[in-house]
């Protein structure tokens, strides 16, 4: 079984224990984040009806932060002497999928 979720701005493929990084939240370590599925796949059965999907939550476990890798950015103009280094890092949470369950 797993479920399509928008986390974060993305949407996100989870099934039940999946470890992922998603867009920061400002939850502590050990909350609970509660989600409302796009999809469901249970083998053959596939739910995409919103009426059948509100009767669904995918429930998970915040487990601390994480850093995105590093984005080097670098501006330059020709002739001009012109140039700027720059560094960025995202900052991500990472959380553990513990259910995905019916009402």
């Amino acid at each position: 079984m797993y479920a399509i979720v928008r986390a974060g701005g993305r949407q996100e493929k989870v099934s039940v224990d999946d470890v992922l990084n998603i867009d920061r939240v400002s939850d502590e370590t050990g909350a609970t984040l509660t989600w409302q599925p796009i999809l469901v796949v249970d083998g053959d059965n596939v739910i995409s009806e919103a009426d059948k999907l509100s009767g669904y939550t995918v429930t998970a476990e915040v487990l601390g932060e994480t850093k995105g890798p590093k984005i080097n950015i670098l501006k330059y103009k020709n002739k001009t002497g012109y140039k700027k280094r720059q560094g960025h890092r995202q900052k991500h949470t990472q959380v553990r999928v513990t259910g995905i369950a019916a009402k």
